[in-house]
């Protein structure tokens, strides 16, 4: 099932030069796990509530390759650039499966909860 890292950041100008180093070298660390750029540094559309920052969205064939991703020495070893030089949040998502039903899901939720 396919997952993704999600990264909402919130950058400072002018951007320290390491974080220039980080995004030339981040895709060779995702090569080896299949991840790919879904979105990088992209601004939202806001439609509903506030959020400030930009975003990156990456897409890996599963859980397990995003894991081993974040956790490789490669990534490791580029991540303070990014880290000690910008704010942000980083998380794994896993994502649904084929056919996936919401509704099924509300039914399952809402019976959970009324047990």
């Amino acid at each position: 099932m396919t997952a993704y890292a999600l990264a909402h950041l919130h950058p400072q100008p002018p951007l320290h030069d390491d974080v220039f180093v980080y995004m030339r070298r981040i895709q060779a660390t995702l090569d080896p796990f299949g991840g790919r750029f879904l979105v990088h540094g992209s601004v939202p559309e806001v439609v509903e509530g506030p959020l400030d920052g930009m975003y990156v969205l990456i897409e890996f064939p599963d859980t397990d390759k995003a894991r081993n991703w974040y956790e490789s020495d490669a990534y490791q070893a580029i991540l303070p650039m990014r880290t000690d030089n910008m704010k942000g949040t980083a998380v794994l998502l896993p994502g649904v499966p084929e056919n996936y039903d919401p509704a099924a899901t509300a039914a399952a939720l809402h019976a959970a909860q009324n047990t």
